[in-house]
């Protein structure tokens, strides 16, 4: 059951099942972001110099993430 108190709903179904699909498509877009994170870590091995790469790997990063924020930012928006 839903433990909502007051002020503190941590229980929002409804922004969840919205989400889903969003956090579907995020889960694609991670899964890209692996492959990203994997071929520039192989790429900074190889070649240390190279500051692009870097930056690349932050974002390979942040496409990783995505599906955790996609959820996070859509239960937040349904209130109880």
């Amino acid at each position: 059951m839903c433990c909502c108190g007051g002020d503190d709903c941590q229980c929002r179904p409804l922004g969840f099942l919205l989400g889903l699909p969003f956090a579907f498509v995020a889960l694609i877009l991670s899964l890209v972001g692996i492959v990203i994170w994997i071929v520039g870590i192989t790429v900074s091995c190889l070649c240390p110099c190279c500051l692009c790469v870097t930056v690349i790997v932050e974002l390979a990063l942040s496409l990783i993430k995505a599906p955790f924020s996609v959820m996070k930012w859509f239960t937040e928006q349904i209130p109880c």
